[in-house]
């Protein structure tokens, strides 16, 4: 007889990527404060040539505060978040929308916290070209911006909508140029270091995935109800 093999738990393959991003996240925290000398000349040299280029371009360091501040400002993720949180709320999936609200509290929860403990000092310069308050690390946009967009990429996929779609495809790509792009114009304009940001992209996503494991293991085999247009 052929041993069958047995699927794994639900949530598995979420709780293991969360418990490795984590994992990463304290590793580069630990190597960035040390501090460990190629990391740390990583984060100042990055941080030095991009202020000199938005330093003499002005211009394109406004655009770059436009899409810090309104595009990919934090709470433009959190509105995105509120608009799906009423929406749920509105078709009666109420434990759903505190679920994801609940996430995002938590990350908001981890983000303060870390900050508070590390309180890491932020780049400092004699021509500054933005400015920011509180500590460093984690980056708290590009916290929030990977945290929001795996939620709702996983409410997404849940709903039914399938890899080989290209909205799906293109709502993955927006989600990535989103996060890369939020953590680029932090460090351009002169307010964080690289591995502020990145610990923020692996700490958001970490939440994220923690939750969506969770929920995968409090409500095994459960799949949310596709839109009626979707209903075969």
């Amino acid at each position: 007889m052929r041993n069958a093999t047995r699927p794994s738990p639900p949530g598995v393959w979420q709780a293991g990527a969360a418990a490795t991003l984590g994992a990463a996240a304290v590793l580069l925290i630990v190597l960035a404060l040390l501090p460990w000398q190629p990391l740390a000349a990583l984060d100042r040299n990055t941080a030095s040539e991009l202020h000199t280029v938005a330093v003499e371009h002005p211009a394109l360091t406004r655009t770059m505060r436009i899409l810090t501040d309104w595009v990919w400002d934090p709470w433009t993720f959190r509105l995105l978040l509120a608009v799906v949180f009423f929406r749920l709320v509105w078709r009666g999936e109420r434990v759903l929308a505190y679920w994801a609200a609940g996430t995002a509290l938590v990350g908001s929860g981890v983000q303060q916290g870390t900050k508070a403990a590390l309180g890491r000092e932020r780049p400092r310069w004699r021509d500054p070209v933005d400015s920011a308050e509180y500590a460093a690390m984690p980056s708290g946009h590009a916290m929030t911006a990977a945290l929001v967009c795996v939620l709702l990429l996983w409410l997404w996929h849940e709903r039914g909508a399938s890899s080989a779609d290209v909205w799906w495809r293109s709502a993955v790509v927006v989600a990535a140029v989103s996060v890369v792009g939020v953590s680029f114009t932090r460090v351009w304009l002169g307010v964080h270091w690289l591995t502020d940001t990145v610990v923020g992209v692996l700490l958001g996503t970490a939440v994220a995935l923690a939750s969506t494991a969770t929920w995968a293991a409090l409500r095994p085999g459960e799949r949310l109800p596709a839109p009626a247009g979707r209903r075969g």
